[in-house]
């Protein structure tokens, strides 16, 4: 296999991600959280205009959905990971319940005093609040943040894991892509506390390294998603799934606790992600036998 597409492609993809991203750090820094997440949202489209300078083709990713006999999988890609960050949230407050918080503190801060008061303006409780976090997070959340996860699907399941699987077998492919997704991630990660925050135990290097493994297990049931429908749009769907679900089991962690967030409850913490990993794991290791 050639390997200047390849090379070429992760010059871009990196380059421009971090380009935006330090644009976004520098936001943080200065407490501009509005201006931080759009720029981030921006950055998710880094891997797509790599795809097109590297001229790597769009034609043969699946842009038309087919779910005639693939049902079961465009639910599996709206619906799982939502199943399997509950499960997750679920199974770390089990073992650490003194983390659970029922007083919606945490929720409070995030919100603020204005965002309290609107609250109150429109008539909803927190708890309210809540329950229409979690409907949301089921219906349209996913099909919104999709959108956006469209554009590192397009680049990672749609150019850069064809490649290596091509180069590498399809189990090692699927892990070396997994761990350059997650790299992708790190400047603001480290430089502006992205995912994990800043106070976590370990920060800044264990929070990076934590979060690879968990975008090598997502990376490896998004391709399978991927292979098994041949549309670009499922993986999206179940990457934009996971987005939107992410932090819902967060809203009941008690505010102290939130500096062992490398162990959970979000799906990117080493107990929250066991039902993730577990399911990578029994899908890497048939795709690893498939090769032998």
């Amino acid at each position: 296999m050639k390997t200047k597409p390849l090379r070429t492609y992760l010059i871009w993809a990196f380059a421009l991600a971090w380009a935006l991203q330090a644009a976004a750090i520098a936001f943080a820094w200065r407490g501009d959280a509005q201006a931080f997440r759009l720029i981030l949202g921006v950055s998710m489209y880094a891997p797509f205009a790599a795809v097109l300078l590297a001229r790597i083709p769009l034609r043969g990713m699946g842009w038309k959905p087919v779910l005639r006999g693939k049902t079961k999988h465009f639910f599996a890609a709206w619906f799982g990971p939502a199943v399997l960050t509950l499960l997750g949230g679920a199974l770390y407050y089990l073992l650490f319940p003194t983390h659970f918080d029922r007083s919606g503190a945490l929720i409070s801060a995030q919100l603020g005093e204005a965002g309290l008061a609107q609250l109150e303006a429109t008539g909803m409780t927190l708890w309210t609040y809540v329950l229409v976090q979690f409907a949301s997070t089921l219906t349209w959340a996913p099909l919104f943040n999709m959108l956006f996860a469209l554009g590192e699907e397009v680049g990672w399941r749609g150019a850069l894991y064809p490649m290596l699987k091509a180069r590498c077998g399809t189990a090692r492919g699927r892990l070396l892509g997994g761990l350059i997704w997650g790299v992708w991630h790190w400047p603001v990660m480290i430089l502006a506390g992205y995912n994990y925050g800043t106070q976590y135990w370990g920060a800044p290097v264990l929070g990076p390294l934590v979060f690879c493994l968990g975008t090598a297990a997502l990376g490896i049931l998004l391709d399978w998603l991927y292979e098994k429908t041949r549309c670009i749009w499922v993986p999206s769907l179940a990457h934009g799934a996971y987005n939107a679900v992410a932090g819902l089991p967060s809203l009941f962690l008690a505010p102290a606790a939130a500096r062992f967030s490398t162990l959970g409850p979000a799906p990117i913490g080493l107990i929250a992600g066991l039902p993730l990993f577990l399911l990578a794991a029994l899908l890497w290791r048939k795709s690893d036998e498939t090769a032998a």
